[in-house]
């Protein structure tokens, strides 16, 4: 009689704890919050937004938590992606971090970073084919730029509803992408095209640093208006850095807006992988379409760097055309570590923050280009 009646107790506290709602699905996500973690501290993939994206994601999936309702902390965190706040703010301090010498110094590795989108288009035909609207499709398919706030902003725009899968798949693969991109490297290039060195590159101007980042103001906000909020920012962001008179807003920008942003960024992310929106069947298809994009969107920029070379007398490192996925430093960081390991004395990451930083602005021109047709 009384063992009935404690088990009775217990069987009624535990229907009010989040334990009676808890499933296999709940389980399942709280491992991949884990190996994230796992990730971020044992290989170093990208800490900044795995740690943040992991915790959420396992906090989001303990039955009981009111964290993600209306009214929670995570869902103000939310609310900042949704109304397209954080998106903006996050390239405003990348520009506040980024020099644009190398792209203004040797301007054809700009075409690399055209070059190295064919990612986008393939997971978005790719996309459609497999069943998803046109506006979803736009959204999928932008992950191949491989510009995380870029993919969220573009996804609020056309498909919302996928932004837990999209961020992720976007976040994942750019955290992955030292695994992801050597071995099509490798496969598309020769060991003495990888030992092709680069000659030094010019000085920049100030005049031309500071003239850069208005410029290309006016120009977006003329010719590419859907997405001008986040190259404005970017440019914003970089005009601080470089007028060399506002060096305390420039730092601001790069150290303490950029790392609140990360955290809410990332919170909010990881809030949206909750075991029932995450665990559908167009979850697996969107993660297996962005690594496609990835795989195609690197092989394409070698392959680009490849034809400019049957038209160039002094010819350039392949590798460069990899680095013109638009993530960046990570892009250039893994063209300069495998150009490494064929010649170590071949020091590439200048030369490959040309295209990289031109992949920035080919994503936000395929991004334009998309919202400009489907809205």
């Amino acid at each position: 009689m009384f063992f009935d009646e404690m088990l009775h107790f217990f069987g009624q506290m535990a229907s009010q704890t989040g334990l009676a709602q808890f499933w296999w699905g709940n389980v399942l996500m709280i491992a991949v919050g884990v190996s994230m973690i796992l990730l971020a501290v044992i290989k170093k993939y990208e800490p900044l937004l795995l740690v943040g994206i992991g915790f959420s994601c396992i906090i989001s999936n303990v039955p009981g938590s009111d964290l993600t309702l209306p009214g929670g902390l995570f869902h103000y965190a939310y609310e900042g992606v949704q109304l397209l706040i954080l998106p903006p703010l996050i390239f405003f301090g990348v520009g506040a971090m980024t020099d644009f010498g190398p792209m203004i110094a040797n301007p054809k590795l700009v075409i690399l970073g055209a070059a190295a989108h064919l990612g986008i288009f393939v997971a978005l035909i790719g996309a459609k084919l497999l069943g998803f609207t046109i506006y979803e499709a736009g959204a999928i398919g932008i992950i191949g730029g491989a510009d995380g706030p870029m993919a969220i902003f573009m996804t609020m725009k056309l498909a919302p509803h996928l932004l837990p899968q999209i961020s992720v798949a976007a976040y994942s693969y750019m955290a992955l992408m030292p695994l992801i991109q050597p071995p099509v490297m490798r496969l598309l290039t020769t060991k003495r095209e990888r030992q092709i060195r680069m000659k030094q590159m010019r000085t920049v101007s100030r005049v031309e640093r500071i003239a850069f980042p208005i410029v290309i103001g006016i120009v977006v906000n003329l010719l590419l208006p859907p997405v001008a909020p986040l190259i404005t920012m970017l440019m914003l962001g970089n005009l601080f850095k470089e007028v060399l008179v506002t060096e305390r807003l420039a730092k601001a920008a790069a150290n303490e807006v950029m790392n609140v942003v990360i955290v809410i960024l990332t919170i909010a992310i990881g809030s949206t992988m909750g075991a029932d929106k995450f665990l559908t069947g167009s979850t697996i298809e969107i993660i297996g379409l962005g690594l496609v994009a990835f795989v195609f969107g690197t092989g394409s920029g070698v392959i680009g760097a490849k034809i400019m070379n049957l038209f160039l007398e002094e010819k350039i490192n392949p590798l460069l055309g990899s680095a013109g996925i638009a993530s960046v430093p990570i892009a250039a960081r893994v063209a300069h570590v495998v150009a490494l390991q064929d010649d170590p004395e071949n020091f590439l990451i200048y030369h490959a923050m040309g295209p990289n930083l031109a992949g920035v602005f080919g994503t936000a021109l395929s991004g334009g280009i998309m919202l400009a047709l489907l809205q």
